[in-house]
């Protein structure tokens, strides 16, 4: 018995500690799904509205949390022998991105409190999976370990696929969920190869022991931790919609209802471009030389593309709006991608900017796809046409999206955009890839073309037409519901605060945000 008490004594113990309020935003976004789905057994019909209100006011309590845990200095699940790594961090860098995905995805289920009614989805399944993916997403930034990682970006990728293919019976709908699922489900794999390598040449999992153990592998082992850098880095890549990755994009987004696209824009890319930060900046930058090339070569490859496929967009195709949003997320990302290329050449606060920027993409970006969402009620098509004289019917719907437009762009009044652009801009610079600045200076002028011809548009003369048609969009217009409205105005009050007083966000790029 004395034996068994001292051999108890000098074995570390493997029981972990759960700090409860560090993982609270996680827990608070997953609990409320699963009791939605229960409740989704149990409520009438008629009381179904319901389920979205109780998401609204989860994501509001699972978003409040965050503010108990803003001094950054909280982890959980480490290991005993190793107090240093850990699974769970909850640093500076996680409650940004947290905070960004929480209040991303209160936006779109604000959006989404009439769209499921309006369409007819089952609510309690549509309510389930979004909350579903928020959790994952809230859980990715916080990862620390290669495991939790691919299992968080899974969390918040799969319930996204039956969320494009909610609306049963549409053709594009399906289509889309389809083509989606299948090239991310192949992405994941390759993924899942890379983190196998990875593993094999440095027996951890743990991204600061991967990070130290990288600088000193075996020769024989050098060629196998290159490929499992380049393969894990496939993953992260499709979700941010980095070309050749980016083929899904229009499709999901035209085939899924509309606050989802909104929310693949950008959560869905905020998922991505964390996960890749995560595993470049702190997991692997003993092969900086291989990644920091080839996510320069990303940057300017994705920004291009999407800003030529956006320029090429006609304004009476049908879905021609959503397919606009969708090329142009697609060259926003080419942005988001440079600080992270740039941390390769100069110290890792570098990715920053790219945080800062995501921020401002956030915001803009819902708030366009609101008052898309918004426009969609009685012009389902879809088509930039659609938004001729939007400001002679609904004035502060046009004046908000050609401020969003305006930040996209980078323009004044928006100076958000503006500023973010150019602290982008300077992280190529200092980081010595002038090529990469030139690049990205040209793509920013071909931008100003697409945004300013639509911002244009909104603003010139209606088009004619008969008189009972009208009578009928007047009716439509004055049921317009206060929840897209809300919408609308938080996403539009929000930019322009940020307009203001841009340090609110730019602060982020000029500071370390991962402990040093």
């Amino acid at each position: 018995m004395t034996a068994l008490t001292v051999l108890a004594a000098e074995t570390p113990s493997l029981v972990q500690a759960v700090d409860w309020l560090a993982i609270a935003p996680v827990v608070i976004t997953a609990a409320v799904g699963l009791i939605v789905l229960v409740a989704d057994l149990f409520v009438p019909e008629r009381a179904k509205p319901a389920l979205g209100w109780i998401s609204v006011a989860g994501l509001a309590a699972a978003t409040a949390t965050l503010l108990p845990l803003r001094a950054g200095d909280r982890s959980t699940f480490c290991l005993t022998t190793d107090p240093a790594a850990c699974s769970y961090v909850a640093d500076h860098f996680t409650l940004v991105i947290q905070f960004l995905v929480l209040a991303g995805a209160l936006v779109t289920a604000l959006l989404s409190v009439t769209a499921v009614r309006d369409a007819r989805m089952p609510a309690g399944e549509y309510w389930f999976l979004l909350l579903s993916s928020a959790a994952g997403a809230a859980l990715l930034p916080a990862s620390r370990d290669l495991a939790t990682l691919i299992v968080a970006l899974e969390v918040a990728s799969l319930p996204a696929f039956a969320l494009v293919g909610m609306r049963r019976g549409d053709r594009l709908s399906s289509e889309a969920a389809l083509k989606f699922f299948l090239s991310s489900v192949t992405a994941t794999a390759v993924s899942l190869m890379g983190v196998s390598f990875v593993y094999a040449a440095t027996g951890s999992l743990h991204l600061t022991q991967v990070a130290a153990r990288l600088e000193d592998v075996p020769g024989q082992l050098d060629t196998l931790a290159m490929a499992g850098v380049a393969l894990t880095l496939v993953g992260f890549a499709f979700k941010t919609a980095a070309v050749p990755f980016h083929f899904w994009v229009p499709d999901t987004y035209v085939g899924a209802p509309l606050p989802i696209a909104g929310y693949l824009s950008v959560i869905g890319k905020a998922v991505g471009f964390t996960g890749l930060i995560l595993v470049t900046v702190i997991a692997f930058p003993a092969y900086s030389e291989i990644w920091g090339p080839a996510l320069a070569v990303l940057a300017a490859l994705t920004m291009t593309l999407g800003n030529a496929a956006a320029l090429r967009q006609s304004a009476d195709r049908p879905n021609s709006a959503v397919r606009l949003l969708a090329w142009s997320s697609v060259g926003q990302a080419g942005y988001l991608l440079v600080p992270i290329a740039a941390a390769a050449y100069a110290d890792r606060d570098q990715i920053g900017a790219t945080v800062a920027y995501a921020l401002m993409y956030a915001v803009v970006n819902l708030g366009a796809f609101a008052v898309a969402a918004l426009v969609a009620r009685t012009k389902p098509l879809n088509r930039i046409s659609d938004y001729r004289g939007l400001y002679a019917e609904r004035p502060a719907a046009a004046l908000s999206l050609a401020f969003f437009l305006l930040c996209l762009a980078g323009l004044p009044p928006g100076i958000i955009g503006l500023f973010a652009k150019v602290t982008v801009f300077r992280s190529a610079v200092d980081a010595g890839l002038a090529w990469l600045a030139v690049i990205m200076a040209v793509n920013v002028v071909i931008a100003l073309y697409y945004y300013l011809r639509w911002t244009a548009l909104l603003f010139r003369a209606p088009e004619a037409v008969e008189g009972t048609e009208a009578a009928e969009g007047t009716a439509a217009r004055t049921k317009d519901p206060w929840p897209v409205t809300a919408a609308i105005a938080v996403t539009a009050v929000t930019a322009v605060v940020l307009s203001g007083a841009p340090q609110l966000v730019l602060r982020v790029a000029s500071g370390s945000l991962f402990p040093q």
